[in-house]
């Protein structure tokens, strides 16, 4: 399993959860781990563009996008997810990896100052999974899982794994397309239902 290095991941604390669940992560930014792996783990954090940059200047874009035609299993954590779509819209519009269709935008804003959701989202929430999925299947409707985000991967709806209620709105926080799964919230930090996720993640 690689977990991808390109200097905008949350490395240590992923790598300790997946050490936690059975696995042995190699942290790696060399593009030909990626043509070897049987499953990789794409963390981020930051901004989009910003992190659109770094996979440029470490020469994993293509490499990235092989290993997922190949059907190698990878999943996304939260910016990681976000690069997955097409287009971002953080500060200005850029281009994403274009796996999965679809648009990285800003949380919905509420109309009552007092009573809303505030942007950034950060903390413990409940998510509602609407596909079945073998990752995904892990959590329940009691499941509690961690948010860090100002913005969320607005997926074209068949791709769209799992929603999150913000602000009389839903609002997609999972995506899905075929061997590619993202999740917008951290399982790294999400307690016993991310370690579930990830272990799951782990056995596929």
């Amino acid at each position: 399993m690689i977990v991808v290095d390109y200097g905008r991941g949350n490395l240590f604390s992923l790598k300790q959860a997946l050490l936690h669940v059975g696995g042995a992560p190699k942290i790696s930014s060399d593009p030909a781990d990626l043509a070897t792996a049987d499953k990789i783990v794409f963390p981020g954090v930051g901004a989009f563009g910003d992190a659109m940059d770094g996979l440029r200047a470490a020469g994993l874009v293509g490499p990235l996008k092989d290993a997922i035609a190949r059907g190698t299993p990878l999943l996304g954590i939260c910016v990681g997810c976000q690069l997955l779509l097409s287009l971002g819209e953080e500060f200005e519009t850029h281009d994403g990896l274009d796996v999965i269709p679809g648009r990285v935008a800003l949380l919905p804003r509420g109309n009552d100052p007092q009573r809303s959701d505030r942007i950034p989202n950060v903390g413990w929430r409940r998510i509602r999974v609407i596909a079945e999925d073998p990752v995904l299947g892990t959590l329940s409707a009691e499941d509690y899982v961690y948010f860090v985000h100002s913005f969320a991967p607005y997926a074209e709806s068949d791709f769209v794994a799992a929603w999150l209620d913000y602000n009389g709105r839903e609002v997609p926080v999972a995506v899905r397309r075929e061997s590619v799964l993202g999740v917008q919230f951290h399982p790294e930090k999400s307690g016993d239902a991310g370690l579930r996720l990830l272990e799951a993640f782990r056995k596929l």
